[in-house]
Formats: C-alpha cells, structure tokens, sequence
C-alpha cells in the first residue's frame, strides 16, 4: 500500500510561503469548485502565490487564489478570483480562527493538489510573519548547510 501523499498531483505551490512566515500547523482542506475550475485545474494552470484564507460567518474561504478560465465552457465559465469555501472539520475551523483573532497567526496555503483518488486539495498552514532580520538569518543557516555538504561531499 502507498504512504499517504504519496501520489500528489500538485498544481501550484506557494515557495514565499515558507520564507516569510514561521509555519506553526498544517492542515489539509477541501475546496468547493465548480466544473469549469476542476477542469482548468487538471490541466495543471492556476496560482495560490497571492492568496489567503479568511473567516466569514464561520466559514473559511480561499480568497485571491487564480484559476483561469476553461476555454472550451464558453459562457458557462466562472469567475477566475472568485471567494472559494474551505471545507475543514468544525474543530479546526474553530481552532484557525481563535490562533487568528488571539495570537495574531495567518493562514496561508502552501500547495493545491489532487489527492489519489483525484480530489482537488488544499494544504493550508497556521503561520505567524517572519521579520527582515528572521529571513536573514533562515538565509545565512541555509547557506552554511549548502556550504558544510558541498565540504563533506568533497573530502569523501
């Protein structure tokens, strides 16, 4: 039997995410999409880089997330900026928005996806902002890691 996640289709990635934020937790939520979006999905287009999650009447939603239109549905398209609905346990909900409003976390999405039985997911993360002198450091560690492998590899 295959590992969990271990055949992950993903479709946009979010590699600033990790950069400027401390990630705390992650989750994985589904999303609500229509057929036009799951299509223009499937073919591998769309972008989480500039989107958050946010809390509206006790739901979550993506927002600012971009998925372009499918050009062959004509004028039964969607919108590509749309608000799309999270669908996460009401434990969690409950838990993302209490880090939100106490202790001033963010939700960011790390990855879109489809799962293995073809599901569109999203990983989402309870992160908390990274500082200009925190990026530094992340950066200068990262270098020394780089460069200490590159002094191993090399002696043999």
């Amino acid at each position: 039997m295959a590992a969990k996640g271990a055949s992950r289709k993903v479709i946009a990635e979010n590699r600033k995410a990790r950069r400027n934020y401390f990630i705390e937790q992650t989750f994985e939520a589904g999303l609500v999409l229509t057929g036009t979006e799951v299509k223009s999905l499937r073919s591998g287009k769309g972008n989480i880089a500039e989107s958050y999650a946010s809390d509206e009447n006790g739901e979550l939603f993506l927002l600012n997330a971009y998925i372009p239109e499918y050009a062959e549905a004509g004028r039964f398209n969607h919108s590509p900026r749309r608000a799309r609905k999270l669908l996460l346990h009401r434990k969690q909900i409950h838990k993302l928005m209490i880090a939100i409003q106490r202790e001033g976390m963010t939700i960011v999405p790390l990855r879109l996806y489809f799962n293995d039985r073809g599901i569109a997911k999203l990983e989402l993360a309870l992160a908390k902002g990274r500082k200009l002198h925190d990026k530094r450091q992340a950066e200068r560690k990262r270098d020394w890691e780089r460069q200490k492998a590159r002094l191993m590899r090399d002696r043999g």
